[in-house]
């Protein structure tokens, strides 16, 4: 009897130990292998971050906005009918004149505060005494006719919104009594009672005779 109570002891005990080790040999290589899985993902992500983050600074403004055009979503906008398409762009229309009327109300205000005492011609025209005659500095430009001159009269002023130097030009026809201004000569004439059909001025004197 106690032979065989010895005998199904032995095979108990043998296999526990094996049991044991399994799992430990299992577990070692599991352990292993973890930090190097995750480090090498790791090690790539950084230069990776590093590479698309220097191109980024190098980017222009106008290269940035670029690339964002080019990486936005798609979106399409649904469709419309012909009388919304009126009624927005009649919208769009009507923003745009009230930010010209402010603009240009703005403007007004400022040229009004920023007025020089000099009088423009429109004060200069109504400020004028009953009775004065205007007087005009031009060149000849024509003396062909008996007593008759053609005068070129050259303004330069600046634009009052655009600041731009416009130059501007008219002519008159001028009686000349004696026939004393010729081609070229800078003249003064002064204003009359109408004399023929276009002159309306009369000289006064030659300033400068042509060369």
């Amino acid at each position: 009897m106690q032979e065989k109570q010895d005998q199904p002891q032995t095979p108990e005990k043998t296999p526990a130990p094996a049991a044991e080790e399994a799992p430990a040999a299992e577990e070692t290589p599991a352990a292993e292998e973890t930090p190097a899985a995750e480090e090498t993902p790791a090690a790539e992500a950084a230069p990776a971050a590093e590479e698309e983050a220097e191109p980024a600074e190098q980017l222009s403004p106008r290269e940035r906005r670029k690339l964002a055009r080019a990486t936005a979503p798609n979106e399409q906008r649904p469709q419309r009918s012909t009388e919304d398409r009126v009624r927005e762009r009649a919208e769009q229309r009507a923003k745009k004149a009230q930010a010209r009327s402010r603009w240009r109300q703005k403007r007004r205000e400022k040229v009004r505060a920023s007025a020089t005492s000099a009088p423009t011609p429109e004060q200069a025209a109504v400020a004028r005494e009953p009775g004065t005659r205007k007087t005009q500095q031009g060149l000849v430009v024509s003396s062909k006719g008996d007593k008759t001159i053609t005068v070129r009269i050259d303004r330069v002023r600046r634009h009052r919104v655009y600041g731009k130097v416009v130059r501007q030009s008219s002519t008159l026809h001028a009686h000349d009594e004696r026939n004393e201004a010729g081609e070229g000569d800078v003249v003064r004439v002064i204003e009359a009672r109408p004399l023929s059909r276009t002159k309306r001025w009369r000289l006064v004197q030659v300033l400068e005779k042509a060369r």
